[in-house]
């Protein structure tokens, strides 16, 4: 393995690399000199230069993964079936199980027996649950997982404790809450939409509290984990730190893309009543509910904190006005 500095540099694979986080990841290996090959279905234009590139089939149950994952010491497991805005199978938690369990677990047997040390999945705080009412989530709550792609993180990350126990691969789980940077996708996009429409929002008086996390945090997490000794066999729950309510969120987006935010004061029990009616109730869970995250655990166990905070990962999203992903 190289060596930087009198340390050892593991090589490191990564899978999703065209996907949101796996390509930032990519992008914060190569800057930090990590010996890194990026696993691509089909090819990316980004990873023209510079990168070792090997095609894979696809992450499923039959994938073969031989020529990924030869030689490298680390895996970090970005790439899952995600959240699908027009799920078209009959039986979406089917398909989540074969591709994010199964398909998993496939790619950790070849992992196994190429000899690598550790695997860093990404999961998701959708497996601690979908609300909090009054206390923080933890790594140490006993898992409430309601969405197929919640349930499907979970039985992975149980399924590769098991293959760890027999095995002695590292498995580090990282569950983060929604995810947001410059390039990303997804629902709160709309936030970003609705705030450049100049339309009123009817979403002056909510006072939840939502963890997040910026891009560049996770970022900066997972390159700790592939080495940390500490990070060994554990579950990790990562945020910036700061939680903020809806109408908190709104305002801060719409000061990073210099818009203003109309912003109209309708009681909550309104909101959660229109939105049942218009079959829009898990959209409401989420604009109105709470999620919070403790994550004393990963900065104690780490010596880790966020690199920047809410509002400068917010203001890195407006510089180029981009948009969001749900992750969790």
């Amino acid at each position: 393995m190289p060596r930087t500095g009198g340390f050892v540099q593991p090589r490191v694979l990564i899978t999703g690399a065209s996907g949101f986080l796996g390509h930032a990841l990519a992008l914060a290996a190569a800057a930090r000199d990590l010996p890194t090959r990026i696993a691509l279905r089909r090819p990316d234009p980004r990873f023209a230069s510079g990168f070792e590139i090997v095609g894979v089939s696809g992450l499923d149950p039959n994938a073969d993964w031989t020529r990924a994952v030869a030689g490298v010491q680390v895996i970090v497991h970005c790439a899952a079936r995600a959240h699908v805005l027009h799920e078209r199978t009959s039986d979406p938690l089917a398909e989540y199980r074969r591709v994010n369990v199964a398909g998993t677990l496939n790619l950790a047997r070849q992992a196994i027996r190429a000899g690598a040390a550790r695997l860093v999945f990404i999961s998701s705080i959708g497996v601690n649950g979908a609300e909090t009412f009054g206390r923080a989530f933890t790594a140490e709550d006993k898992p409430a997982p309601t969405h197929p792609y919640a349930v499907s993180k979970f039985e992975a990350e149980m399924g590769l404790q098991k293959l760890s126990k027999d095995s002695g691969l590292e498995i580090v789980v990282i569950r983060p809450p929604l995810v947001y940077g410059p390039g990303a996708r997804g629902n709160l996009a709309s936030m970003i939409r609705w705030i450049e429409s100049g339309i009123p929002l009817p979403l002056g008086a909510v006072s939840n509290k939502r963890s997040l996390v910026a891009l560049d945090n996770l970022t900066d997490l997972i390159l700790v984990c592939l080495q940390h000794p500490a990070a060994s066999n554990q579950t990790l729950l990562v945020s910036d730190g700061e939680d903020l309510s809806t109408t908190e969120l709104l305002r801060a987006l719409g000061s990073a893309i210099d818009k203003p935010v109309r912003l109209i004061p309708v009681p909550l029990a309104l909101l959660r009543a229109g939105a049942f009616l218009g079959g829009r109730s898990e959209m409401a869970q989420k604009l109105l509910g709470s999620l919070q995250i403790d994550a004393s655990k990963t900065r104690e166990l780490l010596r880790w904190a966020p690199p920047i905070s809410v509002r400068e990962g917010l203001r890195r999203v407006g510089r180029p006005r981009l948009n969001f992903r749900v992750s969790s």
